[in-house]
């Protein structure tokens, strides 16, 4: 449903299918939940048999053409742009396995673990961008946001901050965008988009269009929207038809169960105790979840009460079972933890189904998005010609 064709939505009568939009949340090595997740979620409703004939293999079913809009925030952007460009959800999983050591090389655990890497950290971060670099790479190539748009009809709006101004950012390629970010690739925009402070490098890419060398320097968008669901519901709001519905479905990365008590005199943390900013991240995190999540569904609500529909989903919804706890870090990228993770996906993925098949609104919303999904087509994928 490529949002340049405005041919239903213009008119107070007409039958109207609704602009989709995917939004994915960041988080680090818990990308590899979301990416899991929804490998899982395709490859069920692939089994069963969608509307579309789409067959009875795994990931035989394209997520990315579902969607007229695609928003994404650090690794969520990883996941969105590979979805987005027709890659198997199946390799953005295995990127999170086979990569995911040496893009995070040192994980910080202790006090002990954050006085090292206060001391030599320059040096995995150095390390970890190589190896980030080289991973979007072999999964992304060349393609650039313009490919995606005009190949495959899906826009895109990536969240990221430009150091030179400390300013919001979004790479974006929508009907109403212009070309300013038409001819990046969608590697750089993941570096610049996930260039996490205290746990990574900030992201030094090429200008397209520029003589060589010629660079921006950008930090993570989840410093201001690691949850990018306000992201999709402007974009939505600006490029869908007049009087088209709006569906944006927002996805989390097994966020942790958040909350402290901070006793009499324990309130006075400097330095050390936010473990050198390292605790700082989570914190936003789980912040920003909660609180994007309940502004879009307030505003959802109010332009649904004003006479333009608007619907949001959040899933999974459930609380993470407490022993996740050990495996819920930004930089844990242990097999153990990459193990439970996904099993964790595919739990929660059997519970969604459940709902779906249930009936309620938020499960009906989901099933008619999956059974809507039409087959994968190589000839429709970018991921065949990413070098």
């Amino acid at each position: 449903m490529p949002d340049t064709e405005l041919k239903d939505g213009n008119g107070p009568s007409d039958a109207v299918a609704p602009y989709r939009v995917l939004s994915l949340d960041g988080g680090g090595s818990r990308g590899v939940y979301a990416a899991a997740f929804l490998d899982r979620l395709v490859g069920q409703f692939g089994a069963r048999g969608g509307s579309n004939g789409a067959g009875a293999a795994k990931n035989m079913v394209d997520l990315g053409l579902g969607f007229d809009l695609i928003t994404g925030t650090s690794t969520g952007a990883i996941i969105g742009c590979g979805v987005a460009a027709g890659v198997p959800l199946r390799e953005i999983v295995a990127l999170y396995r086979d990569h995911g050591p040496a893009i995070f090389p040192h994980r910080i655990t202790g006090i002990g673990s954050v006085l090292w890497r206060a001391l030599v950290g320059s040096y995995y971060v150095r390390k970890g961008d190589t190896a980030l670099r080289d991973a979007l790479d072999e999964v992304l190539g060349d393609i650039t946001m313009r490919d995606v748009y005009e190949r495959r009809g899906i826009a895109l709006s990536i969240p990221s901050v430009r150091m030179s101004t400390h300013k919001a950012y979004v790479f974006k390629k929508t009907r109403t965008s212009g070309v300013r970010d038409d001819d990046y690739r969608l590697a750089d925009v993941c570096l610049a988009t996930s260039a996490a402070p205290v746990y990574r490098s900030l992201a030094a890419i090429q200008v397209p269009g520029e003589p060589k060398g010629t660079r921006q320097v950008f930090a993570d968008g989840g410093l201001w929207a690691n949850n990018p669901v306000m992201v999709g519901l402007t974009d939505a709001l600006a490029n869908a038809g007049p009087h088209q519905p709006i569906e944006i479905y927002s996805l989390g990365t097994c966020p942790r169960p958040e909350g402290e008590h901070v006793r009499a005199g324990k309130e006075h943390r400097s330095m050390m105790g936010w473990r050198l900013g390292a605790d700082v991240g989570p914190l936003a995190i789980a912040a920003q979840e909660f609180a994007y999540d309940n502004m879009a569904r307030f505003l959802a609500k109010a332009f649904t009460d004003a006479g333009r529909q608007v619907r949001t989903v959040r899933f999974p919804n459930k609380a993470v079972p407490a022993e996740m706890m050990p495996f819920l870090a930004l930089d844990d990228t242990r097999s153990e933890t990459m193990d439970r993770l996904i099993q964790q996906a595919h739990h929660d993925v059997d519970m969604t189904l459940s709902a779906c098949d249930a009936g309620d609104a938020d499960g009906l919303m989901i099933k008619t998005l999956m059974e809507s999904l039409p087959a994968a087509d190589e000839e429709r994928s970018l991921a065949a010609s990413r070098s």
